[in-house]
């Protein structure tokens, strides 16, 4: 789906004030509520705004530690064993499918080293998993951010 200035505006608008609404949106970009309210329901049934669900914080909830683990999985079976065992594992926050040297990379949260070690020992628990290799991040230097990518393809540039 191509964006246009305006659908950047408005994710633009609600990514900076989350709690607007629809009629403080219109106002704010000077356009009529059932034009904001469309392309919300539009760029919502595309699937470009995926939720507006809050941001949670791990760390803030007790889950400082952030590590990255790439597994080699058995083959043959695929990649379903092996996700269904790691949904069932709280502390794993996503899985993605890779190429490369590895099958799976995961996010993965823990209280605290020891409590890393337990959460890898759960997600290699599995008959299917051959083998992790796990990379602790000591920082986030560019958190999860998509509104540049928005405005760059509402061709908009960024604000400052």
């Amino acid at each position: 789906m191509n964006l246009d200035e305006l659908d950047g505006r408005l994710i633009t608008l609600f990514t900076a004030q989350p709690q607007i609404g629809v009629l403080g949106a219109s106002r704010d970009l000077g356009v009529a509520r059932g034009t904001v309210q469309a392309r919300i329901d539009r760029l919502g049934d595309r699937g470009v705004i995926r939720s507006w669900a809050p941001q949670i914080d791990p760390a803030s909830m007790g889950y400082p530690v952030s590590a990255f683990c790439t597994l080699e999985i058995r083959q043959g079976r695929g990649h379903t064993p092996v996700v269904d065992h790691l949904s069932g594992i709280p502390e794993v926050l996503e899985a993605h499918t890779i190429t490369g040297s590895g099958d799976l990379f995961i996010h993965i949260v823990a209280r605290d080293n020891a409590d890393l070690q337990r959460v890898i020992d759960a997600v290699v628990d599995d008959e299917h998993v051959i083998r992790a290799n796990t990379a602790i991040s000591l920082a986030t230097r560019i958190p999860l951010r998509t509104l540049p990518l928005v405005q760059s393809a509402s061709e908009r540039p960024p604000q400052s």
